[in-house]
């Protein structure tokens, strides 16, 4: 318990280094920390869970991608600068050094093997994000059109369409 709640006190920490590193700063920061802890805390439990390190870093990474796709339109900002801090926790870092480590070493069958976790490790992360993304946009659309708000690109077609009309 206690060695989850300090990997999960640094992710918060790593994220709010690198969210400082792309020069956020104010109350976004806190948003930071908290994404990358809850990422991590997802994960965390999905392995408690007895889920595969593959499925866990999807649930993880879904996780964040959700809370990024809903804190970026509450503060309207583009959802790639919250979500990239909130994702370094995440990084199979360790496995994409083996990688290196054994080709450089020449130690092909352990690249290969190294290379294939890290790759599908990867890939979880990035199926996580597609999954929510595109939920997100499916909902969000379904929602502008009910209530009629079709976005800034609708409103300036419409500004355009008006701007000769005399009143």
């Amino acid at each position: 318990m206690t060695k989850g709640l300090f990997q999960v006190l640094m992710s918060a920490l790593g994220s709010m280094g690198f969210a400082i590193l792309f020069d956020i700063h104010g109350h976004r920061l806190i948003l930071e920390a908290f994404g990358g802890a809850l990422g991590w805390g997802l994960y965390l439990a999905a392995r408690a869970c007895s889920l595969s390190v593959f499925w866990s870093l999807l649930i993880g990474s879904a996780g964040v991608a959700l809370f990024s796709e809903v804190m970026a339109r509450k503060l309207r900002t583009p959802v790639i600068l919250l979500l990239v801090p909130m994702l370094i926790p995440m990084i199979p870092g360790g496995d994409l050094y083996y990688t290196m480590y054994h080709l450089i070493s020449k130690e092909y069958d352990l690249f290969g093997a190294t290379a294939r976790l890290a790759a599908s490790e990867a890939a979880a992360i990035a199926v996580g994000i597609l999954l929510i993304s595109y939920l997100a946009g499916v909902i969000f659309r379904a929602r502008s059109a009910r209530t009629g708000e079709g976005g800034t690109f609708r409103r300036v077609l419409s500004w355009h369409r008006n701007e000769g009309k005399k009143e």
